[in-house]
């Protein structure tokens, strides 16, 4: 790896111009309130994996279109009173897995939600959410970035991203949480529907996307050639006169534009030889960001970005965010 983006001052100035739909928020308005027409009937089915610290749930709940979605629920055992609670999101290709590989939080003494991914869940760990919906008929190259590309209404990100908001609904439903501490978080895909999260439910009270995938996608699709966003690159090669129409679909689901409406206090970062989420588009989002922020920077590093020592970083910033 080397570098190949713009050099960290001028990162640290980068602002591009948002394409903005003039419709954005009534797009928005209008998704969350077609969901909202479903109960929410958030359901938490005790597992017992014969942890001795924590109580682990099996969630349920309505997600876009009333379809349910999945997730986890992980309670310390010991607690008193009502908890903070992360609400996590999923890398690109990953699903839930099992309850006892998302221990950090709860060993912490917080709440922690973990919402899995629809439609994903066969790459690299095991999902159980399907993607019900009928994306609209147009052909996509495989993977999930260019369903329904054609029409933002039927774009896959649109069910993803409400299932993202109704996850933090569901969070708060619990009588053990705390509903006015709820932090959301996640890696690479995961990064991005955080900032989606943050932008769309202003009372969050901290956000932590690490190198967020779904940002700035024109310059991302010009800048690399790896995949995820090289499946946008690949449509684009095949179906030439569609070029303009998918990245005004885009425009909807940019992180650039979410961010610009984020109110929660946050906590990036990215990694300067990261060639699946460049640092430029991370910083388009980072600079955009309308609430107070910070963001770690790992010069030597890729997509791995900081690991552990990012885990670090997060374990300080929430214990102020929550105090």
């Amino acid at each position: 790896m080397a570098y190949f983006d713009l050099t960290l001052d001028q990162l640290k100035t980068y602002l591009p111009t948002r394409e903005e739909p003039a419709d954005f928020d009534s797009f928005w308005k209008s998704t969350l309130d077609d969901a909202r027409k479903f109960p929410l009937n958030a359901k938490f089915e005790r597992i017992d994996y014969g942890l001795v610290a924590q109580e682990t749930f099996d969630v349920t709940f309505a997600g876009f279109g009333g379809q349910p979605v999945k997730g986890w629920l992980i309670l310390p055992k010991q607690r008193t009173g009502k908890l903070s609670c992360i609400v996590e999101y999923i890398g690109y290709g990953g699903g839930r897995a099992f309850g006892f590989d998302w221990l950090l939080w709860s060993s912490m003494g917080y709440a922690h939600f973990v919402m899995d991914t629809r439609g994903q869940g066969s790459t690299w760990s095991a999902g159980d959410t399907p993607d019900l919906y009928a994306d609209g008929g147009n052909a996509h190259y495989p993977g999930s970035m260019t369903k329904g590309i054609l029409d933002p209404q039927h774009y896959y990100y649109r069910r993803v991203f409400t299932d993202a908001v109704r996850a933090i609904e569901a969070a708060r439903s619990h009588p053990d949480i705390n509903a006015a501490q709820i932090a959301v978080t996640g890696g690479s895909q995961g990064g991005g529907i955080t900032i989606a999260a943050a932008g769309l439910v202003p009372d969050v009270v901290a956000a932590m996307p690490d190198v967020p995938f779904l940002c700035h996608y024109r310059r991302a699709t010009e800048l690399v050639d790896t995949y995820p966003y090289k499946e946008i690159a690949e449509y684009c090669h095949v179906h030439r006169d569609k070029v303009d129409t998918v990245f005004s679909t885009l425009s909807y689901f940019d992180g650039m534009n979410f961010s610009a409406r984020a109110k929660a206090k946050a906590l990036f970062s990215t990694a300067l030889m990261d060639q699946v989420c460049p640092p430029s588009t991370v910083y388009a989002a980072y600079n955009h960001w309308a609430g107070e922020k910070d963001i770690k920077v790992y010069s030597y590093n890729g997509h791995e970005g900081g690991q552990g020592y990012q885990t670090m970083e997060k374990v300080k910033f929430l214990k102020e965010a929550f105090k």
